[in-house]
This record gives structure tokens, sequence and C-alpha cells, in this order.
């Protein structure tokens, strides 16, 4: 593969990525507005045992079989990649019926340990009507991935960023729309509403499958054609290709099920535990904000950064396959510092602002302030967890990816409870931070163990990092102090937003000029932006 094809479909598939998850957070806030916090909760019973299921039943399948297809292209078996493919539309269709009905059946089991009745807010019988609605999705996503990975194997990333993009905007414009008709029009119950909120899952993934189905006619031919080209020479069983299949799949399963399994752990004792301190009341609204609201706002600095772990992935396998320690050094500095440096200030800027953030987007609110103040902080975690994750996978260490989510997780489901029965909200948050921060630190060690890698570079730049970040947030809170005497700031909307924009603006600029006076900005992406290069800068203009 040329290194300009490459580039450009690692461009694709990233630009598709980002696409879908700007997407995936901008319905957010009209679906806010319309179903409020009682609807937001409901909406989280169904779609966190939803996710669980879905990863297991795609089990990492679009990297999995890309990498697999991949390989053996690379040796001229095709065939073997088709055998794979037929064979795999089989057996997805059948884990995804199988997940489909155990959902399905389970509902009413799930729900009585989410909430119980007697309360002023959702029933059980609510949360297994929407349990049950999302559960269709199960039916078609696994089938959807396949193809997926079969496109990226061939080295064709467009049908599976395309595809993305279709898929969350049907889901988006029927959940919205639908919302719309049932609440405002039909002036239907919130259950309705939401149950089809859950199964515009099912309408996206068949707008989505649609998109590749139609892709696998348009490319059929030149598939066909590299099928004539076979060199014939490898037979694999089907249980040799599942078994090597599984190897390269389950690392992906488990990081892709990381926040997934950390809202489960919320979901079965985040209401138990409110309910214990007296806070039963505010209990969904509390959940609703922490496990919707705020993540849709604090993931925004990890998308780009999850975004690049993936691409991480063949470069530094190659490098470390290679025993090329000194390109691989220099391929992990970058990564981490470029993580970093977009990623450091932007969750700080967010906890600094977070009250005009939060009135923005869904209306001033105490505790959604005081929630993303303290979670948007955790945000650097997660992209840390989802780059150091994908260092393992391209160092062939991904089996203590497991081992460090297994560590973390074991710390949120130890110390949750006794955490929200301390601060409410803000002890989900801690512990959540903690289980994290667990599982981040191990996979740092790891990484340092078996690449060789020392992070001295790293740590001497992430302080001159902290340092220009502290320095922007300085300026940023004068900035935003003056404003608010000015606007006689009251939490509006369109004063926050003016807030949000100018902050962000002033906070912006500040980071980026004095990266730019210290040649940091040059150090990172001189190579790819020449304009960045302040020695050739300075040249061009003598």
């Amino acid at each position: 593969m040329s290194s300009s094809k490459l580039l450009r479909g690692t461009f694709i598939l990233t630009f598709g990525v980002m696409l879908s998850r700007i997407l995936g957070l901008i319905y957010v806030f009209p679906f806010e507005a319309l179903v409020g916090d009682r609807g937001g909760a409901l909406y989280a019973y169904g779609y966190v045992p939803y996710t669980i299921f879905i990863s297991v039943a795609t089990m990492g399948v679009p990297l999995a079989v890309s990498k697999f297809v991949s390989k053996y292209n690379a040796l001229g078996e095709y065939r073997v990649g088709r055998r794979l493919f037929k064979s795999g539309l089989l057996l997805m269709s059948l884990t995804g019926l199988i997940s489909f009905l155990i959902l399905y059946s389970i509902a009413p089991m799930i729900a009585p340990l989410i909430i119980s009745d007697g309360g002023k807010g959702n029933t059980v019988e609510d949360i297994t009507t929407v349990i049950r609605a999302v559960s269709f999705a199960l039916l078609l996503v696994p089938v959807m991935s396949l193809i997926r990975g079969f496109f990226q194997g061939h080295e064709s990333m467009g049908p599976t960023a395309l595809s993305q993009v279709i898929e969350q905007l049907v889901r988006i414009i029927f959940l919205l729309a639908s919302c719309y008709v049932v609440l405002e029009v039909l002036n239907g119950s919130i259950v309705t509403a939401i149950s089809l909120s859950t199964f515009a899952a099912f309408v996206g993934a068949a707008g989505g499958l649609a998109l590749l189905i139609w892709y696998w006619f348009k490319r059929k031919e030149h598939l066909d054609e590299l099928l004539a080209k076979d060199n014939g020479q490898l037979h694999p069983s089907l249980k040799e290709m599942y078994k090597e299949l599984i190897k390269y799949a389950a690392p992906f399963v488990f990081v892709g099920l990381a926040m997934p399994l950390y809202q489960l752990i919320d979901l079965f004792t985040f209401n138990r535990a409110m309910a214990s301190i007296g806070m039963a009341d505010i209990s969904e609204k509390a959940y609703a904000i922490f496990n919707i609201w705020v993540q849709k706002l604090i993931i925004i600095p990890v998308t780009l950064a999850t975004s690049f772990s993936l691409t991480l992935i063949p470069a530094i396998t190659k490098s470390y396959v290679e025993r090329n320690r000194k390109l691989l050094r220099k391929q992990l500095n970058q990564t981490f510092q470029v993580m970093l440096f977009l990623t450091l200030p932007a969750v700080v800027g967010m906890a600094l602002l977070a009250e005009p953030v939060y009135a923005a987007f869904y209306g001033y609110d105490e505790l959604g302030s005081q929630v993303l103040r303290w979670y948007a902080p955790t945000a650097l975690l997660f992209a840390l967890f989802s780059v150091t994750s994908a260092v393992l996978q391209g160092i062939n260490q991904q089996r203590f990816t497991v081992i460090g989510l297994a560590m973390g997780l074991f710390v949120k489901l130890t110390f949750n409870y006794y955490l929200i029965t301390k601060f409410a909200t803000i002890g989900a948050i801690l512990a959540t931070t903690l289980g994290y921060f667990i599982s981040v630190a191990f996979n740092l060690w790891i990484i340092k163990k078996y690449a060789k890698y020392r992070y001295r570079l790293v740590f001497r730049r992430t302080i001159l990092m902290g340092i220009f970040t502290v320095m922007m947030s300085l300026v940023v809170s004068v900035v935003v102090f003056l404003l608010k005497a000015v606007l006689h700031y009251n939490g509006g909307k369109l004063d926050s937003i003016l807030l949000v924009g100018a902050g962000a603006a002033v906070g912006a600029g500040i980071y980026f000029y004095l990266s730019y006076r210290s040649e940091l900005l040059e150090r990172l992406f001189g190579s790819r932006f020449p304009l960045l290069n302040r020695k050739k800068t300075k040249k061009a203009v003598s």
C-alpha cells in the first residue's frame, strides 16, 4: 500500500468517525429539550445494556476482519479473505439474532436491577419496554460491522466512513422526528417517545447496511478480479481462520467495552446509592446529567484522540516487528505529545467554563455545571486509555489491555456505591476517575517494559503544556469575569454562548501563540504544516 494511499485512507476513515461522533453529539441538545431529564435517564437505561450486547455480538469485528483480510491480501491469498467474509456473514447474522433474543427476553429481569417501582419517575415496565425497543438493532449491526471490516481490509475506507455517517444521520432524523411527533403533535407518553428513540438504532443500521450493500455490488467486479489473481497456496480451515480472527478481535472487544462497562456499574448502583442517602427524588435527574448530557460534552476532546489512536496500530506494529527502536520511540513520543497537546487545554478549559458551557447547550442548571466541572478532567484519562490500548495492540501486548481494564473496573465496582453515598453524583465521577487512572497507569507501565520506552521527553513536554494551560486559564478567567459583569450574566442561553465562544477563542489563541513562540508547535506538527516552522518562516520573511 502506497504512503499516499495509506494517508488518504486514514484521513477518510478518521474524518468519517469524527463526523459521525459530531453528529452523535449535536442531536443530544434538541433531544434533551424534547424529553428532559426523565426521558434522558430512560434512554440511558435502555442504551447501556444494548451497548454491552452490541460490543459482544460484533466481537471487535471491523478492525479484526480488516487486519485478517489485509494480511492475506498482502500474501496474494485473496480467496482466504473471501471465505472468511462469506462464513462471517452467516456467523454475524447468527450472533445478532441470538443477542437480540437474549436481550429482548431478559429485559424484564434487567429492569428491576436498575430501579424499583414506587417512585415518581420511570417504572420497571417503562425500562423493560425501552430495552426491548433498542434490542432490534442487534439484528443488523453485527452484519454491518463485518462488511465494513472486509472493505477496510481491501484498503477501501470510503464505505466504512460514509456508512457510519449515513447510519448516524438516519438514526438522528428518525429519533428527533419520532420524539417531536409523539410528544408535541400527538401528546403521547414519554415512554413511547423514548422507545422510538432507541428503536432508531435499528432504523439507522438499516440505512448504513443498505449503503454497504450498494457498495458491494458496485465493487464486486473488482473484488472478483482479485480472486482471479489468487495464489492458492494457503488453505486454512474455518476453525484456524476463526481462531486467528478471535486473537485479533479480543483486545478490540474489551477496549470497546470499557466505557459501557463503567456505565453498567453506574446503571445498577447509582439510583440505589442515591436513594440510600435520601436523594431518590433527584436520582434520575442526576443520572441523566452525569451519564448522558455531561458525558456527551466531555467526550468531545476525546473524539480526536480516539480517532487518532485507531490509525496508530499499523505504523507502530511495523516499527516494533522490524525492531526499529529509534523509530518506535519517535512514534510513541509523537503520539503521546499530540494527544496531550490537544486534550489537556480542552478539558481544563471545559472545567473552567463549566457553568456557561452547560447552560449554552442544555440551559442553566447548578447540578449540571457542578458535574461538568468535576467530570471534564476525566476526559484526559479516557483519551489516554484509548491511545495506550492502541499502542499495546501495536506492540502485540494486547492481552495486558484486558488486565488493565479489569483492574480499573474492579476499583470502580469496589468504591462506586460507597463514594456515591459520601459525595452523591460526584462520587460516581470520582470512582470512574480512579478506575481509569489505575488502567492507564498499568498500560503505561507495560508500554515502558515491553517497548523499552522512557517517558522523559513526554513528561517534560507535558509540564510545558501544563504551564501554557495555566497561563491560558488565567487569561480566560479574567476575560470571562469581565464579560459576565458587562452582560449581567444570569445563566441565559445566548449570554452563555457568547461567554463560551469568547473564552474558547481567547484560550485557543493564547495556547497556540505560546506553543508557537516556544517552537512546541513546530516540534509536534512542523513536518506536516510547514507554516508552523518558525525558522523557515523567519527566513522567508527576511
